[in-house]
């Protein structure tokens, strides 16, 4: 039996373009399991090793996109720090679609409708190979951390609680 082709999302058609190694997985959504908790369970993974893409909002930078390790919490005041900002806020989430052209459950740091100011957190690089969202929901693409940070210009910091 063929295997079932992904379709390809513009976070991957990038890498692709900028020939960054990665590989995709596929796996089942439901509406009550869209945080990377359930996603590293779906997909057999380590909880850290499933890093959610979150969108916040900076009082002086705007938009700031942050990939932190599924199982920890955004420190908000750190990621202030690191960005420029003052005061740091979750981005609404009726205004994410319509800043990164994702929606939520397949938001990835690659690919949205402009390149904003990225943060990975530092945990990143203990691995060779991190997870995030390929850019729809029900596929995750891994990625060497440092290749994804070159791509979409981001800096790694401690970010979490």
């Amino acid at each position: 039996m063929a295997k079932k082709k992904i379709q390809k999302t513009n976070a991957i058609r990038l890498l692709e373009q900028k020939k960054i190694p990665y590989t995709e997985r596929e796996f089942e959504v439901t509406d009550e399991h869209t945080d990377a908790v359930s996603v590293a369970h779906a997909l057999g993974q380590k909880e850290e090793e499933i890093f959610k893409t979150l969108v916040t909002l900076g009082n002086k930078t705007g938009p700031v996109v942050v990939a932190i390790p599924g199982n920890h919490e955004l420190d908000l005041k750190k990621l202030a720090k690191v960005s420029g900002n003052k005061k740091m806020e979750m981005l609404p989430l009726k205004d994410l679609e319509q800043t990164t052209g994702y929606i939520r459950g397949g938001c990835s740091p690659v690919g949205m409708k402009k390149l904003y100011p990225t943060y990975f957190d530092q945990s990143a690089l203990e691995h060779d190979s991190i997870h995030v969202s390929a850019g729809k929901r029900g596929v995750q693409m891994s990625v060497a951390p440092q290749a994804l940070a070159q791509l979409v210009r981001g800096e790694f910091h401690d970010l979490i609680v």
